[in-house]
């Protein structure tokens, strides 16, 4: 695949982390000849998060893989029918229905031991107040980093993005992997969602899945895994 052919691909992270998330999969990346973008998620509402993203994606000349990790998984699944989106890649993500929330799609499922750790912290700003969600930062590095350099998930646990709490209880308003090449990556040593809700959403969307030995920020675990994944779907879906 030349250069001139590859999509651009489009790495969103999920909650509780932001796009240095992929800080080990970008060089790799951009290494094999892609251009990426790795944007900001607000991390406030999945209809609001998604409607962002589907605006970066718009402003992209040219296919977009669009990867989603954890929470991101969702924004993909509503973000991902733009036009130009020419392949979904979950990574240790949510894969929902459409009319499907994230809390009622993890509700089917025991929890993880994220639970416990959860931490609820309203907020409020000029134009909105809720509550964010964030992780304990002393349980962060075992249950949402195991695998990740300590001294990394250390600083990973205190520079969290939280996610407000209107997200779990969004519908999603559209499955763009009802309609676009889908691929899964489920962390089957994941301690924050239940491997069992990714293997779920992949089995229920026809995704073609893998399964890695990792924790749920696999792109820091494993990126050896997530890049070729990617890289799958995007020679699969070449034009």
């Amino acid at each position: 695949m030349s250069r001139a052919a590859k999509p651009t691909v489009v790495l969103v992270h999920g909650a509780f982390a932001d796009a240095s998330s992929y800080a080990e999969v970008i060089p790799r990346l951009i290494a094999k000849g892609y251009d990426v973008v790795a944007p900001a998620v607000p991390n406030r509402s999945l209809i609001g998060d998604a409607a962002y993203i589907a605006s970066v994606v718009r402003q992209i000349s040219g296919p977009v893989v669009l990867v989603g990790h954890s929470y991101g998984g969702a924004v993909i699944t509503v973000a991902g029918t733009e036009d130009n989106v020419q392949a979904l890649v979950y990574l240790a993500g949510y894969a929902l229905e459409e009319g499907e929330s994230l809390g009622e799609l993890q509700g089917r499922f025991p929890d993880s031991d994220l639970a416990a750790a959860l931490v609820y912290t309203p907020f409020e700003s000029s134009t909105e107040s809720g509550t964010d969600v964030s992780v304990r930062p002393d349980a962060f590095p075992a249950v949402f980093a195991a695998g990740v350099d300590p001294h990394l998930a250390a600083v990973l646990a205190v520079s969290q993005r939280p996610l407000a709490a209107q997200a779990f209880a969004d519908a999603a308003p559209a499955a763009a992997w009802k309609t676009k090449p889908s691929w899964g990556l489920v962390a089957s040593a994941d301690r924050t969602i239940n491997p069992d809700v990714e293997r779920y959403g992949y089995e229920r969307a026809g995704m073609t899945t893998v399964e890695v030995d990792s924790s749920h920020l696999v792109m820091l675990a494993r990126p050896e895994s997530v890049v070729d994944l990617i890289e799958e779907a995007a020679r699969a879906t070449a034009a």
